[in-house]
C-alpha cells in the first residue's frame, strides 16, 4: 500500500463501475431535492440511472452556462444539495463562477493526487496557489494538509519572500503552477539562494510542457501534473508511470463529441463531461468545455482506473463566419442528419476578402449526391452556403476541432 494512497486505487474496473454506477440513483434523488437540479432533471426517475448507457441520456450541463444562470439566480443558481450554511468557504473564479467548499476534509479530493507525486506526512508544502478570493490555495491545502503534511500558505507572487522562507523553512515539496516553480528556480540561481529543500511538486492550472518538464528535472524537483477545477477539485493526477492522468476516484469521467452528450470510442478527441459524488454540491454531467482523449488499457503504476491523455485544449470552438454564429452543436446536428458520415471538421477560410465555410466529412460512400445533401443540411441549419468535401474514413486528425477557424493564418 506504500505505492497508493488506499485500496480503491487498485481494485478490478468492474468493481469501481458497479460501486459508482450503484451511487448514482443516490446521488441524483439527493441533487433533485434543489430547485435547479430539479428543473434540468425534468421527467427523471433516479431509480432509472444504474448504467452507462442510462447516464448519457441525462442532459448535459455546461460550464460556460454558470455565470448567466448564477446571475440570475444568485447565488449559486439553485444548485446546492444542501444549505448555504452547511459550507465552510465561499469562492469565486473567472466567469464569474462562484464557487462553495463543501464542509468535509478534503473537500476537493486532492489528497490522492499529493499521493500520487510523492507527498507524504511531515512533509512541508509550500503552497504557491492563491488563496485571495479563489478556490485554487485552498484545494491544495485541504489534501496536502488531509496527508498529515505541514503547509506554507505563500500564494504566488513576493519572490524575495518566497525564497527567504525556502532558504529558512526548508519545504519538501511544492504546489502551484508550473510558471511561477520556474520563476522561483530561475531567481535563486541569479542570488544563489539555496532552494536545493524542494524535491518534489505537484503543478497544475497552467500548461506544463515536455521542455519545462525537462528542464524542472534538471534542477532536481520531481513534477507531477494535476487536472482540476474550481467546481469539481481535482479531476485526474499523473502518477509514476508517466503515462497519461489517471481519473480520481468518487468521480465518473465521460469524453463526449462536441456539441452532443454521446460518448466517443477509446482513443478519439472530445470534451471532457464529469459527474462527482458531491452529495452537497453535486454536479451531474458538467460539460468543462476541455478536450481530452481516453489511454487504452492499465497503468504500469497499479492504479486501475481510467486514464486521460490530459487537457488537450478548449472545445468552445463556437466562431462567426459572415455576421452569424456557427457552433458545434450544428456540426452535430448535420452528422444526426446524415449518419453514413463520421467525423466531420468545419474549415473556416478568408477568399476574395469573404469568408468562405468548407465541411470536411469522412464517409465510406463518397459521391456528389451525398456531398449535395450535406450542403443542403449545411445550409438549412447555418443559414450559410459552403462547400462540402467527403474523405475516406480516418483520414481527417483526431484533435478533437469540429470547427477550425483558418483565417488568422492566412
Amino acid at each position: 500500500m506504500a505505492d497508493h494512497y488506499d485500496s480503491l486505487e487498485t481494485r478490478e474496473p468492474e468493481a469501481r463501475e458497479r460501486d459508482l454506477l450503484a451511487r448514482l440513483p443516490g446521488l441524483l434523488a439527493g441533487a433533485m431535492k434543489a430547485p435547479a437540479w430539479a428543473a434540468h432533471l425534468t421527467g427523471i426517475d433516479p431509480k432509472s440511472v444504474t448504467s452507462r448507457a442510462a447516464l448519457t441520456q441525462l442532459p448535459v450541463l455546461r460550464k460556460s452556462e454558470l455565470p448567466g444562470m448564477q446571475k440570475e439566480s444568485p447565488p449559486f443558481a439553485g444548485f446546492l444539495a444542501h444549505p448555504l450554511s452547511t459550507f465552510g468557504r465561499l469562492f469565486t473564479s473567472p466567469g464569474p463562477i462562484y464557487e462553495p467548499e463543501s464542509a468535509v476534509a478534503d473537500p476537493w479530493r486532492s489528497a490522492r493526487s499529493l499521493f500520487a507525486a510523492g507527498f507524504r506526512k511531515s512533509d512541508i508544502v509550500l503552497n504557491t496557489f492563491s488563496y485571495h478570493l479563489v478556490p485554487g490555495g485552498f484545494i491544495l491545502d485541504s489534501g496536502a494538509r488531509a496527508l498529515g503534511c505541514v503547509v506554507i500558505p505563500a500564494g504566488p507572487g513576493n519572490t524575495e519572500q518566497q525564497l527567504d522562507l525556502i532558504e529558512h523553512l526548508k519545504p519538501a515539496a511544492y504546489t502551484g503552477t508550473p510558471d511561477f516553480l520556474k520563476i522561483l528556480l530561475d531567481a535563486a540561481k541569479a542570488a544563489d539562494r539555496d532552494v536545493s529543500s524542494i524535491k518534489k511538486a505537484l503543478v497544475s492550472g497552467a500548461a506544463f510542457p515536455p521542455s519545462l518538464q525537462a528542464e524542472i528535472k534538471s534542477r532536481g524537483i520531481d513534477a507531477y501534473q494535476s487536472y482540476a477545477t474550481a467546481d469539481l477539485g481535482v479531476v485526474a493526477y499523473e502518477t509514476a508511470a508517466r503515462e497519461g492522468l489517471v481519473v480520481n476516484e468518487d468521480v465518473l469521467l465521460e469524453i463526449v463529441r462536441l456539441g452532443t452528450g454521446d460518448p466517443v470510442p477509446e482513443g478519439e478527441v472530445g470534451e471532457v463531461v464529469v459527474t462527482s459524488f458531491d452529495p452537497y454540491h453535486p454536479w451531474i454531467r458538467l460539460a468543462l468545455g476541455d478536450l481530452t482523449a481516453a489511454l487504452a488499457g492499465r497503468s504500469p503504476c497499479g492504479r486501475t482506473n481510467m486514464r486521460i491523455k490530459g487537457w488537450m485544449g478548449r472545445a468552445d470552438q463556437t466562431t462567426k463566419v459572415k455576421g452569424m454564429f456557427v457552433r458545434p452543436e450544428q456540426i452535430a446536428e448535420i452528422a444526426k442528419r446524415h449518419p453514413e458520415l463520421k467525423r466531420l471538421r468545419l474549415v473556416v477560410t478568408r477568399e476574395g476578402e469573404q469568408d468562405a465555410m468548407t465541411l470536411r466529412a469522412e464517409s465510406a460512400k463518397a459521391d456528389a449526391s451525398l456531398a449535395g445533401a450535406v450542403a443542403s443540411s449545411l445550409q438549412t441549419i447555418t443559414k450559410l452556403k459552403g462547400r462540402v468535401e467527403l474523405a475516406a474514413p480516418g483520414t481527417l486528425p483526431n484533435d478533437g476541432k469540429v470547427i477550425s477557424d483558418e483565417r488568422a493564418a492566412k
